[in-house]
C-alpha cells in the first residue's frame, strides 16, 4: 500500500508512474474517495471535541445537568455514533481502493512494456558446447527415473510431480544446501506454516487482486501458500521493531502451491511450471535508508548459489511493465538450459519499500520516531528448476548426469547419476 497522502500531493507523479507499470489511475475517483474520508473524520473529530467541551462546563461548574442538558448530551452521542459509521464506511471504502493500488517503481527501473525491455545486468558462467545430441531434463529424468509425472498426474493431476530414488534425493539435498549456505551469511532459518489466513495474504500484495492464482481452502479464509514470502513477511505483522534488530533476515524451505490461472498451454511438460513445487526463500525487514543496497545484497545471496553449483546465469532488471504488483524494484536472475537455448527464471529479487509494511502494519522507531520498514523478499532458489538446470548443464556424452561438487556431501559424495 502507498502512502494516500504522497497519492493525493503527487498526483501527476503517480499517474505517469501507475501509466509505466501499465496500470490506469483514476486521480478524479481517488480524490473524491480521500476528500470524502477526511471529511468524514473532520466531522468525527469537530463532534467529539463539542461534546468534550460541554462536558468539562458541566463538571466544572460541579453541578448535575438539567433536563435539557440531558437532552442535548444524548443528542450529541447519538450524532458521534452516527458520524463514527461515517467514518468506518469512508475508511473500508478508501482502504478497499488503496489496496488495489500497485507499488510505484523506483526511478532506477528502466521504463517498458514488456520482458523485451528488461536490462541485462551481468551474465556469469561459460555456457557449454556439446559435440552429442543433448536431452531435455524430462528425457533425463525418464531415462534415470528421477521422477514420475505420469504417476503423479494419475494421483493428483496435471502439473504435479513425483520424485523418486535419486531425483528425491537430488532435490532433498539442494533443499538442505541451499539452507545451509544462507545460513552461514546470517539468515534465520525457519520452517512456517503452509497455510496462511486472509490478513497474511493481504497484507503481501497478494489479495485481494491475485486471489485467481492461489489455491482456497474450502469454506475457510485460508489458503495454501505461493511461497515462503507470505508466511515469513507476516512474522512481524502489526509489530514495531526497534532499530538495532535490522536488519532482520530469514530463510525458509517451502512447498508451494500456485494455480497458475492464465497460464493454460505454457511449459506443458516436464518441471518449469507446476502447481506444486518447492523453493528456499530469503526475506529481509531492513531501515529505510539502506533497503536499495539490501537489495543488491539479496540478489547477491541468491547468485552465491549458482556461482557454488557452476551453473551459467545472467542478472536482469525487470522494465517497469513486468514487474510484480507489489515490487518497487526486481532483479530476475536467470539459469542457463541448453535444451531451450536460452535463459529461464530461478529467482525474482525484489524491494518492495514501504507498501508490503503498510498493509501489514510493520514499523521500526528510529529517532524517536515510527516509520514504516522496508521489505525484501527473494528465492534462494527455485528447488526444482535448480534441479532441472543441473540435469541439463551437467549432462555428459554417455547420457550421465554429472554431479555438481558443492552438493556432493549431500549425495552421500556420489559423483555421478548413471
Amino acid at each position: 500500500m502507498i502512502d494516500p497522502n504522497f497519492i493525493y500531493e503527487n498526483q501527476e507523479l503517480v499517474t505517469r508512474k501507475y501509466l509505466e507499470k501499465g496500470y490506469d489511475f483514476n486521480s478524479k475517483d481517488f480524490s473524491n474517495l480521500y476528500l470524502a474520508r477526511k471529511k468524514a473524520i473532520q466531522g468525527v473529530e469537530e463532534l467529539k471535541k463539542k461534546q468534550n467541551e460541554f462536558n468539562k462546563k458541566i463538571t466544572d461548574g460541579k453541578r448535575k445537568p438539567t433536563k435539557s442538558e440531558l437532552i442535548e448530551i444524548k443528542e450529541l452521542s447519538n450524532q458521534v455514533k452516527e458520524n463514527e459509521q461515517i467514518r468506518k464506511s469512508a475508511d473500508e471504502s478508501f482502504r478497499e481502493k488503496l489496496l488495489g493500488y500497485p507499488n510505484i517503481h523506483d526511478d532506477t527501473v528502466p521504463i517498458g512494456s514488456n520482458p523485451k525491455d528488461n536490462k541485462t545486468i551481468r551474465e556469469v558462467g561459460k555456457i557449454k558446447k556439446y559435440d552429442f545430441t543433448i536431452l531435455n531434463h524430462t528425457e533425463i529424468g525418464k531415462n534415470f527415473e528421477l521422477f514420475d509425472l505420469e504417476t503423479a498426474a494419475k494421483i493428483t493431476g496435471t502439473r504435479f510431480n513425483l520424485y523418486k530414488g535419486l531425483g528425491a534425493k537430488l532435490e532433498r539435498a539442494l533443499i538442505n544446501f541451499m539452507l545451509d549456505e544462507h545460513g552461514k551469511k546470517g539468515y534465520e532459518e525457519v520452517f512456517p506454516p503452509f497455510i496462511c489466513n486472509e490478513k497474511s495474504f493481504i497484507g503481501t500484495g497478494n489479495l485481494p487482486k491475485f486471489e485467481e492464482d492461489l489455491f482456497k481452502i474450502e469454506g475457510t479464509k485460508h489458503y495454501l501458500i505461493p511461497t515462503a514470502e507470505v508466511p515469513l513477511t507476516n512474522i512481524h505483522a502489526d509489530e514495531i521493531l526497534n532499530i538495532a534488530s535490522l536488519p532482520k533476515k530469514y530463510v525458509a524451505y517451502s512447498a508451494c502451491f500456485r494455480s497458475e490461472a492464465g497460464s493454460y498451454g505454457k511449459d506443458v511438460k516436464g518441471l518449469i511450471r507446476q502447481h506444486q513445487f518447492n523453493k528456499v526463500e530469503l526475506v529481509k525487514f531492513v531501515d529505510e535508508r539502506s533497503s536499495f543496497e539490501e537489495l543488491e545484497d539479496l540478489t547477491n545471496d541468491a547468485c552465491a548459489i549458482l556461482d557454488k553449483l557452476e551453473l551459467p546465469y545472467r542478472v536482469v532488471t525487470l522494465c517497469s511493465g513486468d514487474m510484480s504488483f507489489a515490487s518497487a524494484k526486481t532483479y530476475d536472475i536467470e539459469v542457463w538450459l541448453p535444451s531451450e537455448n536460452q535463459y529461464r527464471e530461478i529467482s525474482s529479487c525484489s524491494n518492495f519499500c514501504s507498501f508490503q509494511a503498510r498493509r501489514a502494519n510493520i514499523k521500526y522507531k528510529s529517532d524517536k520516531k515510527t516509520k514504516f520498514v522496508h521489505t525484501l523478499n527473494g528465492s534462494g532458489l527455485a528447488v526444482g528448476r535448480t534441479l532441472v538446470a543441473i540435469l541439463e548443464n551437467y549432462q555428459q556424452k554417455d547420457g550421465s548426469v554429472e554431479i555438481p561438487k558443492a552438493i556432493r556431501p549431500y549425495m552421500n559424495n556420489l559423483d555421478f547419476i548413471s
